[in-house]
């Protein structure tokens, strides 16, 4: 019995399934896919994946940041079925919930602390089991997607997992911007937006 062993631990959407993918196809008789990753969301497109190659799949989670993922392949997958394997990642881990940003520092007073607040507050929610399905960029908050800001990482983390970032145009156009993240919109989208959310978060 063949057993092929990936980690993707520290991989993002989609590369835990590419990486299990290219796994399937390299296997030549019955055997067993351990897949090792490091959040729910991966464990949700590789259980996806399983059911879309017919393969029995087994989850465990070892601890906050391990999950040991088993597929059983009883018959090789073909190389043509693996290409037109679609990855999604994971749209229903997004909430029914937009955050509208419309500023580079979150609360009022010092803006160096306001700052450290508004990235910890990015960092924060790129971490939630459930991500908003849209984060609205405006006026100030447009220098949060552009070169420099201290969250893109974070940005391109949630935008690979699903969710919308959009960055108002005309505020980027005023501030001189270019968005290195998401999209550029305008204000018909964000009305739009804002009020078919089931719910608005504005930090």
């Amino acid at each position: 019995m063949e057993k092929i062993v990936v980690n993707a631990i520290g991989e993002q959407c989609p590369i835990p399934v590419v990486k299990a993918t290219k796994a399937l196809k390299a296997m030549k008789e019955a055997g067993e896919l351990e897949v090792h990753v490091d959040n729910d969301i991966a464990v949700q497109n590789l259980n996806r994946m399983a059911a879309k190659f017919g393969c029995k799949m087994r989850s465990e989670k070892q601890d906050e940041k391990h999950y040991v993922v088993t597929l059983d392949v009883v018959n090789p997958v073909a190389e043509s079925a693996a290409e037109e394997e679609e990855i999604v990642c994971a749209p229903n881990a997004l909430g029914a919930f937009v955050v509208a940003v419309d500023s580079s520092v979150m609360g009022r007073g010092s803006d160096e602390l306001g700052k450290t607040l508004m990235k910890g507050f990015l960092y924060a929610l790129s971490q939630l089991e459930q991500l908003p399905r849209t984060i609205l960029f405006y006026n100030g908050g447009a220098h949060l997607t552009a070169e420099g800001s201290d969250s893109l990482e974070d940005l391109r983390n949630m935008e690979a997992m699903g969710v919308e970032i959009l960055t108002c145009g005309t505020c980027a156009n005023f501030y001189q911007l270019t968005p290195v993240v998401g999209g550029v919109t305008n204000m018909y989208t964000i009305v739009e937006k804002l009020t078919a959310a089931a719910k608005v978060v504005k930090p």
